[in-house]
């Protein structure tokens, strides 16, 4: 069957003025004047600008995080900020950008210091801005989730190595605060470790959980439940957490040990109480129990309560090893006292929501660390942490509904790549947008959202 339409021949030109692409990313400009990031950055990074430069380092480093928050990966890709200087002002060239890099990884230390204090600052003023909608705002406990995640190298980099799922790469811990099922979620620590670093090294969960809750609003830390898988159930590190004066809850991970595996089957019936599901509704098929008391935990902190998790696979899972008597069984231990069993197993399952934070993360850099040297990738994770802060902290003022769970991918389908001209008139700057983009409603209530809030003084 043929067709009767006609289909015109489409010209293409490369001379078309006042045209801006990218014009979405307006938002991040505002939410990076609202929070004071760039101010931070350039008070911060000040000891890095040589004498007599022109571009400060706190901007170069902003643009980075733009660029990656737009869908960059690597730092070439600044140039689509430096093709529309009218809305992202000066941008710098790329030996400038790599001098930058070089300058920041021979002094990594104080450089990351730095970096974090600027994040640490901006973030208390933008949980400030969003007031109820930030974390903690309604006096519950802020989840903070960690977990290990692979990054494949594809080339030869320092420190890369092969890793225990027998690729070749690296091994980096990540650390999110959780914004809950109304929203999506930001980073507070990304620690890059070779590929060959343990997912249960507790040196390594101590560490990222310092960075993180140096993160946070003084106010605020402690008002945290530290959530990890079972890597994080090793005695050094839920000893760690236990210490007095810490003050911290925790749910974490625990290993399926012969011991438990026996006090599972000695387990009464009536000891079982229905799971819940995602939505807090019974769960049909899975039950929770507690066995604290039921197995030595001589050793381990006081007042650690061990529950236990059992279901039925769904149809065609593969039974595991620990899989007793055609039922799966996951276990976790946490110190909080009160509570439903189902609400505190519940609980802990929502930090698989981690996961989704390190995808988001993965399409906004962190996929590929672009860099030779390690310290020189320990930037870059410090700048993929900055662009996925912009994007969490704008989709929390900006926004309400769904669109504060929108992953990277579709806000930039939906508000980042639009394309608008860029007119004079009145002594004032207009970013026209084309009227039949559909979503054109939605960013422009956004951008003027973002525009009434004050910047830092």
């Amino acid at each position: 069957m043929k067709t009767t339409a006609s289909q015109r021949k489409i010209m293409v030109s490369a001379d078309g003025p006042g045209l801006v692409s990218q014009a979405g990313g307006l938002l991040l400009l505002e939410t990076l004047r609202v929070t004071g990031m760039d101010r931070e950055l350039s008070a911060q990074l000040e000891r890095w600008r040589p004498s007599r430069a022109i571009h400060d380092p706190g901007k170069v480093i902003t643009d980075l995080a733009l660029t990656l928050a737009l869908g960059g990966d690597c730092l070439a890709d600044v140039a689509m900020l430096r093709a529309q200087p009218e809305v992202f002002g000066l941008i710098a060239s790329d030996p400038t950008v790599s001098r930058l890099i070089d300058r920041l990884a021979a002094d990594p230390v104080r450089a990351l210091r730095a970096i974090r204090a600027a994040r640490a600052a901006a973030r208390q003023r933008a949980w400030t801005l969003a007031g109820t909608h930030a974390p903690g705002a309604d006096n519950e406990l802020i989840p903070i989730d960690i977990d290990a995640t692979i990054v494949i190298a594809h080339s030869d980099k320092q420190q890369a190595t092969p890793t225990w799922k027998k690729t070749f790469g690296f091994h980096p811990m990540t650390v999110f605060a959780d914004h809950g099922s109304g929203g999506g979620g930001e980073p507070l620590a990304l620690l890059l470790r070779p590929g060959n670093a343990g997912s249960n090294t507790a040196a390594d969960h101590i560490t990222a959980t310092r960075l993180a809750l140096a993160q946070l609003p003084r106010h605020r830390r402690r008002q945290v439940l530290i959530r990890a898988d079972s890597g994080g159930g090793t005695r050094e590190f839920l000893s760690w957490l236990s210490r007095p004066g810490r003050r911290l809850s925790y749910s974490i991970g625990f290993t399926l040990t012969e011991e438990v595996q026996a006090a599972i089957l000695a387990l009464p019936a009536h000891a079982w109480t229905p799971a819940y599901d995602a939505k807090g509704k019974v769960r049909p098929g899975a039950w929770v129990a507690e066995l604290t008391g039921m197995v030595t935990l001589d050793g381990w902190p006081k007042g650690m309560r061990l529950i236990v998790r059992k279901e039925r696979p769904h149809p065609g899972a593969q039974l595991r090893f620990t899989d007793i008597d055609g039922h799966r069984f996951t276990c976790f231990v946490t110190n909080t006292k009160w509570g439903q069993l189902a609400d505190l197993e519940l609980r802990h399952r929502r930090r698989a929501r981690c996961e989704d934070r390190i995808r988001a993360a993965k399409d906004t850099g962190l996929r590929n660390l672009p860099l030779h040297d390690f310290t020189q990738n320990q930037i870059w994770c410090e700048i993929v942490a900055l662009a996925c802060e912009l994007l969490a902290w704008m989709q929390m003022l900006a926004f309400d509904g769904p669109a504060r769970r929108y992953e990277p991918k579709r806000l930039r389908l939906r508000l980042f790549a639009v394309a608008a001209r860029l007119v004079r008139g009145g002594r004032r700057l207009r970013l026209r947008i084309a009227a039949s983009w559909p979503w054109a409603g939605q960013l422009i209530t956004a951008i003027t959202r973002l525009q009434a809030l004050p910047a830092p003084t």
